[in-house]
C-alpha cells in the first residue's frame, strides 16, 4: 500500500472529524479550517487507521465542556497553568484523547496494541486513564510499536 499524502489524508479524516474537534477552539477561531497544517502528519496517519480500520467506531476529542483534547496551544488553561516548561504532545500537534463510542479506553488500548501492524508508524498510549490518549512523539530508546506510558 502507498503512503497516503498529507492533502488524501485530511480529505479521508473529513469523513470522520471536524478540524475543530481536534484543535483547541483558540486555534479554531484564528484559523478555521485551516488549523489542519498545526497537525501532525504521522498523527493524522494513526488517527484515520485506528478510527477507520481498528476500532471502527466514533471517536470523540473536543466536545462541550473540554476544548483541550486535541491540539493545545499558549493560551489554553491546561497550558497556562503548568509551572514549568510544557512541550507535550499536544502543544506539538501529535497526540489526541479522545472517548470511543461502544468501548472503554481500555478496550480501545487492547484492540491498537492486538493491531499494531496496521499503524503506519510507532505511537505511545497513556495507560491506566478512562480516555483514550494516544501520540506520534518518538521516544529515544523505545522500539515498541505501541508504547504504553504513565503519566
Amino acid at each position: 500500500m502507498s503512503k497516503k499524502t498529507r492533502d488524501e489524508l485530511i480529505r479521508e479524516l473529513h469523513e470522520y472529524f471536524q478540524i475543530s474537534e481536534l484543535v483547541c477552539d483558540h486555534t479554531h477561531s484564528a484559523w478555521g479550517e485551516r488549523s489542519w497544517q498545526f497537525l501532525d502528519t504521522d498523527y493524522l496517519a494513526c488517527l484515520l487507521i485506528i478510527r477507520r480500520d481498528i476500532l471502527k467506531a466514533p471517536m470523540t476529542c473536543n466536545h462541550t465542556g473540554a476544548h483541550q483534547r486535541g491540539l493545545r496551544c499558549n493560551r489554553c488553561e491546561l497550558v497556562q497553568t503548568k509551572g514549568k516548561v510544557y512541550l507535550s504532545s499536544h502543544v506539538l500537534g501529535k497526540a489526541g484523547d479522545f472517548t470511543v463510542q461502544g468501548m472503554t479506553a481500555q478496550e480501545a488500548r487492547s484492540l491498537i496494541r492486538n493491531n499494531a501492524n496496521l499503524l503506519p508508524c510507532p505511537i505511545r498510549m497513556e495507560a491506566g486513564v478512562s480516555w483514550l490518549h494516544f501520540d506520534v512523539l518518538p521516544q529515544f530508546g523505545i522500539k515498541q510499536k505501541v508504547y504504553e506510558f504513565t503519566a
